[in-house]
């Protein structure tokens, strides 16, 4: 990002009153801000898991399939993360960007493939056009593996964090076994054809934006990996494209936001839909979100399912590794086309 590419975006709005010219988007591709559908009745659907290990299982499991199949979003309460850490998660990374410059730039680098780094945007490498956001991305399993990499201020960041990284998973596991029951397939179906899962996070920071029409937090995309959980603070600003318009999600506290994948509409040969998401900006609040990626091994081969394959229903895509597609859809950057156009059969 020319000067910002060493510089991150919060150490450049001191008495800014205008949005630099390489975050401006030229004026098709602006969020447009007054077409959002923001009514409840709108909005994805919420679904109450405390029932997904009692006689009311079967619904449970068909509330999230249909939510898959017709919003590829939905929001989880009564999830069993504790209320207390989801407080210090939000809190600790909060604290983090408060730092000065001077102690977050030891995290900082432009590299995709590094498994702990601060940076700016999506990709600094490949982007024109900058994104108002900072975030530090951290892998985060095997756990031991990585927690020596993260900040060690503040004090308490590699303890919570570790803390929620652990209880979130365990909710993915949750998760995942009901999206294979609700597809047909064995409940440990998805999780066997991953191999050696990975996961990790991004603690998104999103700045007051002086004119939030001209830019946005992250544009319009789909997300790469199998499932992401999100975590968000009581500052809107995720919206999921429904039906060719815009839905704002607004925050409901001590829920999580659910959607799935690349990688699961691979699986479900396009059943369950990775959809269109994006998140904007305003200019009174900092926005925290806090996303947990779950993804396949690297050297994963990833196809749809052959239960699901058959004459009515031909296979939608070739079999190809997770690496394959990550590499793609990290050089290629944010688009409004899916990557997955790239992995149709021939």
């Amino acid at each position: 990002m020319a000067s910002t590419t060493k510089l991150l975006l919060t150490d450049l709005m001191s008495g800014m009153s205008h949005v630099p010219s390489n975050y401006i988007r030229p004026f098709s591709d602006r969020p447009n801000l007054t077409d959002v559908q923001t009514s409840d009745a709108s909005s994805i659907p919420l679904i109450d898991l405390k029932d997904l290990h009692s006689p009311k299982h079967s619904d449970i499991i068909q509330q999230i399939g249909l939510a898959c199949q017709t919003d590829g979003f939905f929001q989880v309460k009564n999830h069993g993360v504790p209320e207390t850490m989801i407080k210090n998660m939000l809190s600790i990374a909060r604290e983090f960007f408060k730092f000065p410059e001077s102690e977050r730039l030891k995290m900082y680098s432009d590299d995709p493939f590094k498994t702990t780094r601060l940076s700016t945007s999506f990709n600094v490498r490949t982007e024109k056009l900058s994104n108002w956001r900072d975030f530090l991305r951290l892998h985060c399993f095997p756990l031991q593996d990585y927690v020596q990499e993260w900040p060690n201020n503040p004090p308490l960041f590699r303890e919570q964090v570790g803390e929620y990284c652990t209880s979130v998973r365990g909710l993915v596991l949750r998760l995942l076994e009901a999206i294979s029951e609700s597809l047909g397939l064995e409940k440990n179906y998805i999780v066997k054809a991953l191999g050696k899962q990975g996961q990790h996070m991004a603690l998104n920071y999103y700045p007051p934006c002086p004119q939030p029409e001209l830019t946005y937090g992250l544009p319009g995309h789909t997300d790469a990996n199998l499932i992401t959980i999100l975590l968000q603070d009581e500052v809107p600003g995720l919206q999921v494209l429904r039906n060719g318009k815009w839905v704002a999600v607004n925050p409901i506290p001590n829920t999580f936001i659910v959607n799935i994948g690349d990688m699961m509409q691979v699986i479900s040969n396009s059943r369950y839909k990775s959809v269109l998401h994006r998140a904007v900006v305003n200019c009174n609040s900092e926005r925290i979100s806090i996303p947990t990626f779950y993804c396949p091994a690297p050297d994963a081969m990833i196809g749809p399912a052959r239960e699901l394959i058959n004459h009515d229903h031909p296979a939608m895509f070739r079999n190809f590794t997770y690496a394959e597609y990550f590499e793609k859809f990290w050089n290629r950057g944010l688009a409004t086309e899916c990557c997955l156009d790239l992995f149709k059969p021939t």
